[in-house]
């Protein structure tokens, strides 16, 4: 009888101890889905923070680029508009730009530089030197009458004398001389930017 209680005994013992080791095993088992869930947690939220860094560097590069197309494009208008650029007629050029356009003519002129001249005027241009035909239809042909024949001490001292803070639009255009009128160099709006258009004795 003693021996039968024991057996019994260490039978349930037996059952206790495998009930508890399943036990364990399941809380084991639990608690390596509840670390891994965590891991991928943890990695999914790591993968959204480098997606959203990498969508706000994009936009920033994006926006980046935009501004220095819109810095770019503000320049390139303000160096137009220096260079007497996009105007529509004599009477759309504001007076600085008129009075910028007028020192470089006077520079020019000045130092009796044929070369910079050219490069004001377009072509072809009125030029009244005595028994000529006034016509120059292009830069070679005006380089080829030579500093000379264009910078007479006359239109020297005229244009030195002209002041192109004061100078006002007409039809034919702004025009650079001393009080009495002659000579002079008359300048203007060709095909929307200011260019010489006549040189007057």
């Amino acid at each position: 009888m003693k021996k039968r209680n024991l057996l019994i005994i260490a039978a349930v013992a037996g059952i206790l101890m495998t009930g508890c080791s399943q036990g364990s095993e399941a809380q084991t088992e639990t608690t390596a889905t509840i670390q891994e869930t965590e891991t991928t947690a943890e990695a999914t939220e790591e993968l959204t923070e480098e997606t959203v860094k990498e969508e706000t560097s994009e936009e920033e590069t994006t926006q980046a680029a935009a501004e220095t197309t819109k810095a770019e494009e503000t320049e390139a208008e303000t160096e137009a508009e220096a260079a007497g650029e996009g105007f529509e007629d004599n009477f759309a050029v504001d007076s600085a730009a008129a009075a910028e356009f007028g020192s470089q003519i006077k520079a020019a002129v000045a130092e009796k530089d044929l070369e910079k001249l050219a490069d004001l005027t377009a072509f072809p241009v009125y030029v009244g030197i005595p028994e000529s035909s006034g016509s120059v239809e292009t830069r070679d042909e005006f380089i080829a009458l030579g500093a000379e024949q264009i910078f007479t001490q006359e239109l020297i001292d005229s244009v030195a004398a002209a002041d192109e803070n004061s100078l006002s639009p007409s039809m034919a255009g702004f025009v650079l001389s001393n009080d009495s009128g002659r000579p002079n160099i008359v300048f203007g709006v060709r095909d929307g930017k200011l260019a010489i258009s006549g040189i007057n004795y």
